[in-house]
């Protein structure tokens, strides 16, 4: 189970304050302290390998490739809690986005983000950035909202993670700034990184 630096290891974590104090687990279960960050500009996704969002790999690893350099840094975590979009293990999963997308920046274990077993690291982004609705412009929103919808008439009114690819944009102090649906325009996704680096 992954913990924060405090020994919190519960759904509530109200000690946590930034990015740099959880731990999690890369693939083959090595622990990783996410203050080896810091300093940089994170975006921490939660990805499938199945879904129709999957292509965000290709913006992301293009994101990756432009501002790396300047000290920004993705954090994966492929989860298979939405759909049972991402069933792979996590090598498998890892060689489908290199050789499909050509990624190269981190990707985790797989973790859930939502309910009982979720990662305390999703605990506390979704306290810092809750949900402010999907983009109904994009051309998946009304499949996206009926889905959601049905599954619970309320879903908008929660913070929970509602589908892959949510995005979590951490500034240099490691403080959660900003979150993106994976509706959300990949411009817009892009200007907030450029006015943090």
């Amino acid at each position: 189970m992954e913990t924060t630096k405090s020994g919190c290891c519960g759904s509530k974590c109200a000690s946590t304050k930034s990015l740099y104090d959880f731990e999690v687990l890369a693939q083959g279960s090595v622990p990783v302290r996410l203050d080896k960050h810091k300093g940089k500009v994170v975006l921490v996704v939660n990805t499938a390998s199945r879904c129709g969002f999957t292509p965000h790999y290709a913006d992301l690893q293009a994101l990756y490739a432009k501002y790396a350099d300047r000290g920004f840094e993705i954090l994966d975590f492929p989860c298979n809690q939405f759909g049972a979009q991402s069933p792979e293990s996590d090598a498998e999963t890892t060689q489908f986005c290199q050789l499909n997308y050509g990624t190269t920046f981190a990707q985790m274990k797989k973790i859930e983000v939502n309910g009982q077993n979720e990662s305390p690291l999703y605990t506390w982004l979704k306290s810092e950035q809750g949900f402010k609705g999907l983009d109904k412009e994009h051309k998946l929103y009304e499949i996206l909202d009926k889905m959601l919808r049905e599954a619970d008439a309320d879903y908008d009114k929660k913070s929970d993670i509602k589908w892959n690819f949510t995005k979590f944009l951490v500034d240099r102090e490691g403080r959660a700034v900003a979150r993106f649906e994976p509706t959300a325009d990949m411009a817009a996704v892009e200007r907030a990184i450029e006015e943090l680096l």
